[in-house]
């Protein structure tokens, strides 16, 4: 009973401690959920913001560039009647002159007349001749014809008041304000040298044509384009290990051409460092961050291997080719490629590949064949072509002893997929890796290789 007694402080001293660190960890979890809710508050705060400065500047736009149609609109309208006015009036301008003409004439005749008249018919006979004779030089019977009032142009300016009521539904429909935007980001997940990203519609109203795909590193200040098209996933590669980047998408509704607005930017890196050809091999050459390799030289041969063993099991390792050569034989058939995987730890040993051969198959039977140490599967693969792609997905099966008939103790079941088609098999290994080298060689010059 004392035992009992001694020991109750101590209990109650631990509970105690347990409180006291249930406590913390219950104020750290507090802390990060206000701090979730101030991102959440300085994204409202924020995105509205700059959607108020959004609107601003697109109403001021739409404003002057309304203005300055209807002013160009008017200046031609004005023209018209200037041109309408000048050529129309030129007209009766010289039927003026005519008959102003002919007033002056009339007016000299009538004087010169009355001036002959005084004179009678004795010593002034001559001038009454004179103006006889020229008075009927002068047809004073011919009048010159003068438009009816309904037969010239009467300016007019014919303006629909209706065009206002349409204005007025257009702008009061245009532009719109969405809480969020119809596409996020749904996942992001790492890849050697590389981040496979993942979108989905948030609005089941939006009919998605095309998605466009930007990404930059967050010490950046300007985003770039890295996909465009139907697809709501991509492998954005060349990405640097633990390095952050930003990663955003938009969408464009069917049969509009503009953007809908940017998806919430999501933030993602890999850890994992990319896949490598090893450099100097004869007969091949690397680009700059070798993961492409190009068969340049048709004489050396042999396999091209990984630099490191970076391929885990788990992992998905995708090759794909491509031809930049313009001989037949890439123009016409297939790539004649090898491709293998081998064992970190027993690299010359334990060695599985695919190959594919269209060309005189001297060195292996039937295209497409598979070989697992040395022994031809039944399934085949697809011919490689120029951008076909090839993958290995890998995954532990078995990690204790084995039937020594079956001439290993560790197994890793590979799926080898390409073109639509797989091929499952289980590998046999005389010890366990952890990781494993990759590696390919191409028999023509011209065809290259990335592998991610």
């Amino acid at each position: 009973m004392r035992g009992a007694m001694e020991l109750e402080p101590e209990l109650l001293l631990q509970e105690a401690r347990e409180n006291v660190e249930a406590a913390q960890s219950y104020r750290r979890e507090l802390g990060h959920r206000l701090e979730g809710l101030r991102e959440a508050r300085r994204q409202i705060k924020e995105s509205a913001s700059q959607t108020r400065d959004v609107l601003k500047q697109h109403f001021n736009d739409l404003k002057g560039t309304l203005g300055k149609l209807l002013d160009e609109r008017l200046v031609t309208l004005l023209q018209e009647v200037d041109t309408i006015e000048q050529e129309t009036i030129k007209p009766l301008d010289d039927c003026q002159k005519l008959i102003e003409h002919g007033v002056n004439t009339a007016e000299d005749l009538v004087r010169e007349g009355e001036i002959a008249m005084l004179g009678g018919v004795g010593e002034e006979n001559e001038k009454l001749w004179s103006f006889t004779k020229k008075a009927s030089h002068i047809q004073l019977d011919s009048l010159p014809e003068v438009p009816l009032l309904v037969d010239v142009p009467c300016l007019s300016a014919q303006l629909d008041d209706s065009i206002l009521n349409i204005v007025k539904d257009h702008i009061f429909k245009h532009g719109t304000v969405a809480s969020r935007p119809p596409v996020q980001i749904e996942e992001l997940i790492e890849k050697p040298g590389g981040i496979i990203v993942r979108w989905c519609k948030v609005d089941d109203d939006f009919t998605a044509q095309d998605y466009r795909l930007q990404f930059r590193k967050c010490t950046s200040n300007h985003f770039e384009d890295v996909y465009v098209g139907s697809e709501t996933e991509f492998i954005v590669l060349h990405i640097d290990p633990n390095v952050d980047y930003q990663f955003r998408v938009c969408a464009r509704g069917d049969g509009r051409q503009e953007w809908s607005p940017w998806s919430v930017p999501q933030i993602g890196h890999s850890t994992l460092v990319p896949h490598e050809w090893t450099a100097g091999f004869e007969g091949y050459s690397l680009s700059s961050r070798r993961n492409i390799a190009l068969r340049n030289d048709s004489e050396s041969s042999g396999v091209l291997y990984s630099r490191a063993p970076t391929y885990f099991c788990g992992q998905t390792l995708t090759f794909r080719s491509t031809s930049v050569s313009d001989s037949p034989e890439n123009k016409s058939v297939p790539a004649e490629v090898s491709g293998r995987l081998r064992a970190a730890e027993a690299r010359e040993t334990c060695d599985t590949g695919w190959t594919v051969t269209v060309s005189r198959p001297t060195l292996i039977r039937c295209p497409g064949a598979v070989f697992v140490n040395g022994k031809e599967m039944t399934n085949q693969l697809p011919a490689v072509t120029s951008g076909s792609t090839v993958t290995f997905d890998i995954e532990a099966v078995t990690l204790g002893t084995c039937n020594n008939n079956e001439g290993g103790h560790f197994k890793l079941r590979v799926t080898i997929s390409s073109n639509n088609r797989e091929v499952v098999f289980d590998w046999l290994l005389d010890q366990s890796c952890g990781s494993l080298y990759f590696g390919c060689s191409f028999f023509y010059p011209g065809w290259k290789v990335l592998v991610f």
